[in-house]
This record gives C-alpha cells, sequence and structure tokens, in this order.
C-alpha cells in the first residue's frame, strides 16, 4: 500500500489529546473528512502525514500501515503480522502471568524479561487492592511495551473480580475496591438479563479505568453434576436461562452486540464445549478428574449457552481441560483428548458449525508436563510451604501425556488454538515453525487474529489510563447501590414457617453466627454470646464439602454436600476433609432450644437441606451477599426474589444416582429448580 506523504514531522512523547478545534475535542483537519485520533505516547515520537498525526510505533520515521488509525483493524493486523519475526509471532501467541512482588505490586524486572526477552504481549493480572496503583503499575507495561521493537501494546486479563467468592480454583480476585456483587448463579436466580447487561457495563468501566482489557468470563458451563466444583461460576443448569444471561453478560463487557470497539472488554467465554459434566464431579485440574462424560447422551443441551456467546459476538472463546469419554458428534467418536488438543471440536464444530471467527485461547498449563505431579497432586510440606502449581511443574495434558511439549504445541496450533494461557514459554513453538511442523499461514492467521483485537480496542492509539480517574471510577457508590440491590434481590427465599418472616430485630436478644456484631448493631438488636441467652438465633453456613489439600490449583470443593455429622459421612473419592459437621453441631443445639431461627445459607453447589429443614424456621439461600444484604431482607427492608437456578437434591444417593450430563434429574428433590417463595 502506497501512502502519499506531503510531510514528515517527528515530535517527542506527548499526548495528542483534546485537540481545539471542535466540540468534542478533535479537530478537523484542511480537508475537512478526517478527524485526528486520540493519541497518547510516554517514550516514542509522533508522525504528521497530511497534516495528521501518527504513532511511530516502529520508529523508523515512516508511516507503515499498522501505525495508522485511518485504516481498518483486519488491514493493520495483517500488515503487522507481516513485519513479525518467528520469535515476534510466537511470543505473541503467548498468554502469560504478571508476576507480583511481595506488596502485591507488579514485579517490572520478571516481567521486563517477558516482555522484551520472551516478546509476549499478553498477561493475566491478580493485582488486587488500590484501583490507582494498578492502574500506575498497568501503565507502566504500557511504557516498557511501547519501546520494543514494534510498539506492540499488552492486552491485560483478569479473572472474574466482582464477587465475593470468584473462581473456586484459586484463580480469582478479591473484589476489593470494586463493585461486589453476588456470584453468577445469583444473578441467574433473579433470570433478569438486562440486570446482568448492567452489571458487565458496570464491570466494563472498573476494568477499563485500572487498563484491564480482557475478562476471562463468563462461564457458560451448565451445573447439571451437583457435585462440581466451579458450579458457583455459572448461571445454573437450565440452558435457555444460562444462554439468556450468557448473551447479556458479553453484551455488557464487549459495550454492545457489534462486536468489539474502543470502549470494550474482551470477554472470553468458556469452558467450550461446556466443562459442566466432570465425571463423578471431579474437577480436570487434577489428573483424577479428567474424565468428562456423557451418560445421557446430552452434549447438545451443553452447547446452548454458547448460541448465546456467539448471538453476542464474543470475542473469545476458551476449551476445557476435560478429557472426553465416549463422546460422539455427529457419528463420529470424538478423540478422548483434552478438548484444547481436539481438531474435531475447535475446527469442525467451533469455528466450522459455529463460525466462530474470533481467538481460540487454551486454558491454563495445557502444555506442561507433570512431573509426577498430576497424580499425587502437591505433598504436605509443599502444601504447607505454599509451593505454586506452575513452579512445581504441575500441567493439564489430558489425553497427550504421552507427548513432548513441542509436540503438543504442533497438536494444539493445529487443533485450532490462537494463543496458550498461562505461559510466555514460546520456545516449542519457535523450534516448531522453524522445523515446518506448522504452515506459516496457520501461525499468521492466529496472530493476526489476537492483534486484530488490540487494534478493535484502539490499544495502538491509547493503551494508557488516568490513575486519578481510576479512582473515582472503580466501586463508586452508583455501582456499588446496583451491585448491593443484586444482593438483596437474588436471595432464594425457601421456607419461611408461619410467616416469621419480616422479623422485628430492634431490641431482641439475638445469637449470631457469622453475621458482624457491628453491622447487626445497626438493626438495633442486641448481641449475646450464646444461643442459650438469646430470644432469636441467625446463623450464616456454607455448602458443605470435601476439600482435597494436596489438589495442585488451591482449595476446590467437591464431594459430599449435605449436613451431618463426621461420622456419619462417607466420603466420595478422594477422601479429603469433609467441611459441615460443625455448622451442623451448632444448628441442633440451637434447634433444642426451641427459639425462632434463620438459617442463611451460601449455595456454591446444589446443597443437601435435607437434614437442616427441620431444624429452622426461616432457610434463606444466598450466593454472595453481605451482611446487610441478608439483614435487610431478615428485617423486611428488601425482598428475596430469586428463584434456584437448579435442584436441590434429598440425599446423597440421589446425587450419586443422577447422570452428570442430564439437568434436574436426581430423584424426588427436596427442592426443585425454580423454587422460591416470593
Amino acid at each position: 500500500m502506497i501512502f502519499k506523504r506531503k510531510s514528515v514531522l517527528i515530535f517527542s512523547g506527548l499526548l495528542i489529546s483534546g485537540l481545539t478545534g471542535c466540540d468534542d475535542g478533535r479537530e478537523f483537519y484542511p480537508d475537512n473528512s478526517t478527524k485526528q485520533a486520540d493519541l497518547e505516547v510516554r517514550n516514542i515520537s509522533l508522525l504528521t502525514v497530511d497534516g495528521l498525526k501518527f504513532k511511530d510505533l516502529n520508529k523508523n520515521g515512516q508511516l507503515e500501515p499498522y501505525e495508522d488509525w485511518r485504516l481498518d483493524s483486519v488491514t493493520r493486523a495483517k500488515d503487522l503480522t507481516s513485519r513479525m519475526t518467528v520469535e515476534e509471532k510466537a511470543g505473541a501467541m503467548m498468554h502469560g502471568t504478571i508476576t507480583l512482588d511481595s506488596a502485591g505490586r507488579v514485579d517490572f524486572t520478571a516481567t521486563d524479561e517477558d516482555i522484551n526477552q520472551r516478546l509476549a504481549n499478553t498477561f493475566i493480572t491478580r493485582m488486587a487492592g488500590n484501583p490507582q496503583h494498578i492502574s500506575a503499575d498497568n501503565n507502566k507495561l504500557q511504557e516498557m511495551a511501547e519501546n520494543t521493537r514494534l510498539g506492540i501494546p499488552i492486552t491485560i486479563s483478569t479473572d472474574p473480580r466482582n464477587h465475593f467468592v470468584n473462581d473456586p480454583n484459586a484463580t480469582s480476585v478479591a473484589a476489593g475496591s470494586f463493585s461486589q456483587w453476588p456470584e453468577t448463579l445469583g444473578m441467574a436466580a433473579i433470570d433478569d438479563a438486562a440486570l446482568v447487561k448492567t452489571f458487565g457495563d458496570i464491570a466494563r468501566q472498573e476494568y477499563r479505568a485500572v487498563g484491564i482489557h480482557m475478562a476471562l468470563s463468563p462461564q457458560a458451563d451448565l451445573a447439571t453434576e451437583p457435585r462440581w466444583g466451579r458450579i458457583n461460576g455459572t448461571f445454573g443448569e437450565d440452558n435457555q436461562v444460562a444462554k439468556r444471561l450468557v448473551q447479556a453478560y458479553i453484551e455488557g463487557f464487549q459495550n454492545g452486540a457489534g462486536g468489539l470497539n474502543t470502549d470494550s472488554v474482551i470477554t472470553v467465554v468458556k469452558h467450550f464445549a461446556g466443562g459442566g459434566p466432570q465425571m463423578k464431579g471431579l474437577d480436570a485440574h487434577n489428573a483424577y478428574g479428567k474424565e468428562q462424560v456423557y451418560p445421557g447422551e446430552n452434549l447438545e443441551y451443553h452447547l446452548v449457552p454458547f448460541e448465546g456467546a456467539f448471538a453476542a459476538n464474543v470475542a473469545s472463546v476458551m476449551p476445557y481441560y476435560g478429557q472426553p469419554i465416549n463422546l460422539w458428534y455427529k457419528d463420529q467418536l470424538i478423540e478422548e483428548v483434552g478438548f484444547g488438543f481436539s481438531k474435531q471440536v475447535l475446527t469442525d464444530m467451533l469455528r466450522g458449525r459455529f463460525a466462530f471467527k474470533g481467538v481460540i485461547l487454551s486454558d491454563w498449563g495445557i502444555l506442561e508436563t507433570c512431573v509426577g505431579k498430576c497424580a499425587n497432586g502437591l505433598s504436605d510440606e509443599e502444601v504447607a510451604a505454599g509451593v505454586s502449581p506452575w513452579t512445581a511443574g504441575i500441567g493439564m495434558p489430558w489425553g497427550v501425556e504421552n507427548l513432548t511439549r513441542q509436540e503438543r504445541v504442533v497438536k494444539a496450533v493445529e487443533a485450532g488454538i490462537d494463543q496458550f494461557g498461562g505461559t510466555t514459554d514460546s520456545s516449542d513453538l519457535i523450534a516448531a515453525i522453524n522445523q515446518q511442523q506448522l504452515a506459516t499461514g496457520l501461525i499468521d492467521a492466529s496472530v493476526t487474529r489476537i492483534l486484530q483485537q488490540k487494534f478493535e480496542l484502539g490499544l495502538f492509539e491509547k493503551p494508557f489510563v488516568d490513575e486519578t480517574k481510576a479512582v473515582s471510577i472503580v466501586g463508586n457508590s452508583t455501582f456499588q447501590q446496583k451491585a448491593d440491590d443484586a444482593q438483596r434481590r437474588s436471595q432464594v427465599l425457601l421456607q419461611n414457617n408461619n410467616g416469621l418472616l419480616p422479623l422485628a430485630l430492634s431490641g431482641k436478644k439475638v445469637f449470631l453466627h457469622n453475621v458482624n456484631a457491628i453491622v447487626a448493631a445497626r438493626y438495633g438488636l442486641q448481641v449475646v454470646d450464646s444461643p442459650d441467652q438469646a430470644e432469636i438465633a441467625i446463623l450464616r453456613v456454607d455448602t458443605p464439602h470435601q476439600n482435597e489439600p494436596h489438589y495442585p490449583f488451591g482449595m476446590v470443593n467437591f464431594g459430599q454436600l449435605g449436613f451431618a455429622d463426621a461420622a456419619d459421612v462417607v466420603l466420595d473419592e478422594k477422601s479429603g476433609t469433609y467441611t459441615g459437621s460443625e455448622d451442623y453441631q451448632l444448628i441442633k443445639q440451637v434447634k433444642a432450644l426451641n427459639i425462632p431461627t434463620v438459617i442463611s445459607v451460601y449455595v456454591d453447589r446444589p446443597v443437601i437441606l435435607t437434614n437442616i429443614v427441620d431444624k429452622t424456621d426461616v432457610l434463606l439461600a444466598n450466593f454472595g451477599a453481605s451482611d446487610e444484604a441478608v439483614l435487610d431482607v431478615i428485617t423486611g427492608k428488601s425482598k428475596a426474589q430469586g428463584k434456584m437456578p437448579f435442584e436441590l437434591p434429598s440425599s446423597w444417593q440421589a446425587v450419586l444416582d443422577q447422570k452428570e450430563d442430564v439437568p434436574h434429574d436426581s430423584v424426588d428433590p427436596l427442592f426443585p429448580i425454580g423454587a422460591g417463595i416470593l
């Protein structure tokens, strides 16, 4: 492409923004046809061509097509790809993790190596806390990127950070100063697509304010297997509800349904082709949970939520670790390898049937060798020392354990993977390209898709954020008021014997369990130290669960779902540790006193409540709610409007007898899907 250059002027680093000449802060140049784009620079020069300013990203004093903001994103991405070395292309296909120091700030020495030596330009951040610190550190990362050979800006991603518990696999970020909403299960309980879109829009503004550009969400997985530990990140087990809300979530984050724009946050819908049907509810982060099974031959049911994602023009898709067992699709047996290595799933189904054009991002660690850790998890000593699974060499290469890392790279790219999550080590990809094991066209297509998203977000023009403004946007009172309202609405009233609610608590002696006494005092009640001193008891408890201490990725809930004495619990599969008996002892103690009792259960999986429905007057379910939100519902200041987004089984045997891929199929559920007193 040839450009007629009337003049070229070079400016040192500055911000070309808010130019005078028109109401929107941009100047009309002599031909009155092109507005000057806002440009932000710190350490590079600007060019003037035909009276317009451009960033000299490759520092050669000439305007290249990829530097020309007048061109479309595809043209710019293809041009930039054509200028990249093999090493730069391979680096772009890595999605690393920003290393944090002991203070929780970015470790720039470690990250400099990833950016300038490994040439990566996409990273996940787990930095939390002060939005001014987050935005300042992200700005510094963009300055580092500005100094690279081609000046490619960094795309920064995050796991969900606007909820209470987030992802149970220890890959989440505490909400901190961000607005705090119920889990997505709570949004499913309300089943209000407009609310979900509002949530996405608010989270989008908070993310972009601190320099985060990509959400590793939403989860379109379905909660058809009640034991699975990642249910709290889903929209429940009804695929039509999930389809509606997944679409709304993406439209909120991406700022509309028309694809990416300069105000969007990229969404990565996961985990294609549905990560819910895990055998016995064990999670595929571990070798003992790698199998994904379909005893009900119900794959199509699990694909429906992704239709909502595609309707919203979702930018990216992440396949799961799961290794499908005896799964048939279009009269063909799906190869029994993790979905990230399956050409039938990623190319034939995702690219073919669903015509997906965006970026396919692998889940974290699918390339890594297990070094014996996958089967055994971490040792007691490693757990005590807080050893990271990444440094312990733990990976999830299910179905391809026998392949070398380079062979896994080739198989994944040929299957359809564009970018590898959780690594900046591109050495095996570079080797595969140089050894002509991967076609140049295949690599260029992946790199172009990745770069196109950066152009569409406007990062090549404006990679920096206003650090002061970030503080006023993140978690502001207007945003949090909407989040608080959602916390109240999302609660489900399952039982209200004798119309006990709403309760007048003022002046009453109340025993509290897991409720902040200072918060409770605002409601005029008198907090007592033991149940036998109380007129009323309010107990907050969690869904019981087992916990495998050697699980390599933090603590994941699995197994048992019901309240019982520890001696009566028969643990399933991995023995782990049963959590729930202490709460159950307290519930029985309070019941013996025969005082009005309210129990609020945090529901992250389909809890079995059979042993406690007869031990409380009021039974509330919540999916992430503050003490204020719970007490507002108890006292009648607000009303619980939620309905259960999945059924609640009546017994452990009913859970064992149901099929992993089939929704609401347990025998005689205690509470059916949709239960809730309004």
